[in-house]
């Protein structure tokens, strides 16, 4: 299939490209850039032995947009692209609202023109907001209690293309709610490396790491979990990857949301200790007051995509530990 992915140059798209290149798909990537390197259609090529073609492109040029679509003749759409920092979108909601819903109906419009009726849309456990159980199951409801605008947008996307699907019986979306992405590919040449500050915890773990943090805060250590610190479901990012290839396959229409998560949790000091343990080296970290809206634990049910996809997690947070060091060890070169 010949598969345009927005954002693809960033963390999820760029390993999401290199699982589709080995699958034999044609891909091309068009990013902006802001969040991202140009250096990384390098490290796919070396990778994968393919460069895929690149537009410089931002969604919220429509007519630039346009031009790639009337291009690319594309069979399906890989949606990625958007801002995505939690505290950067408290600070400034227009420029999320804007940002991500505008390039997401330029999008939906030209694939509209250009008779594209397909779509994997990267969302977020986000649009979960607060549950009363700390495992989520997509039949749950969505967009009550969400605590910034990043969720919202991504609330508000899901159901931009429901009312898409509800317009066009011909259409088929996948819509991939993640929980929190770690790790790197194994070989070292990509991984998070994101140009603004840091929001999630892998991130952090790495620039403190690397000197380039001073501390990590940890936001509470007296919820009610087994360590006191808050407990998350950390995906390693190749199996994230492989089940947006997963999803592909098996697309129909209608709109299909799918939880990719590991089915379990990971306290905050775990995922330090695994990365003390991995790198030989200790963190300077200190206890924070807790963050607003920050819940005690989280976590995917992944059963759906099990079921339906054949999709699930093969990868340990040892396994993202060693590729995170690997990859720092190579940004460090």
């Amino acid at each position: 299939m010949k598969i345009l992915l927005t954002g693809g140059t960033g963390y999820i798209g760029s390993h999401t490209a290199i699982e589709l290149i080995k699958e034999g798909h044609e891909v091309e990537i068009l990013d902006n850039l802001f969040n991202s390197k140009i250096t990384v259609l390098d490290r796919i090529q070396e990778i994968s032995g393919v460069k895929p073609k690149f537009y410089e492109v931002d969604m919220l040029d429509k007519e630039a947009l346009d031009k790639v679509f009337a291009e690319g003749n594309y069979d399906i759409v890989f949606h990625f692209a958007g801002l995505k920092a939690v505290g950067e979108s408290v600070e400034k909601p227009i420029r999320y609202y804007e940002n991500n819903l505008g390039s997401t109906i330029n999008m939906l419009d030209c694939m509209k023109k250009y008779s594209v009726n397909k779509l994997i849309f990267s969302s977020s456990a986000t649009v979960y907001g607060e549950q009363p159980v700390a495992e989520l199951t997509e039949d749950m409801q969505t967009g009550v209690g969400i605590t910034n605008p990043y969720g919202r947008t991504k609330y508000m996307i899901e159901e931009i293309i429901k009312d898409v699907v509800i317009s066009n019986p011909n259409f088929e979306a996948t819509i991939l709610r993640y929980f929190n992405p770690v790790g790197a590919h194994p070989s070292g040449l990509i991984g998070e490396d994101p140009n603004d500050i840091p929001n999630n915890l892998m991130p952090i773990i790495m620039k403190v790491s690397t000197g380039e943090l001073p501390c990590l805060s940890i936001y509470g250590n007296d919820y009610d979990t087994p360590d006191g610190t808050g407990i998350r479901d950390y995906i390693h990012i190749v199996d994230l990857a492989k089940g947006h290839v997963a999803s592909m396959q098996k697309m129909k229409p209608g709109v299909n949301i799918y939880n990719l998560g590991t089915g379990k949790g990971t306290s905050v000091l775990e995922m330090v200790e695994a990365f003390e343990k991995a790198s030989g080296k200790k963190l300077n970290t200190k206890i924070a007051p807790r963050r607003a809206g920050d819940l005690a634990e989280v976590y995917a049910n992944p059963t759906k995509a099990e079921k339906e996809l054949g999709w699930k997690t093969e990868l340990t947070i040892t396994d993202a530990m060693k590729d995170t060091i690997n990859y720092l060890n190579h940004l460090a070169k």
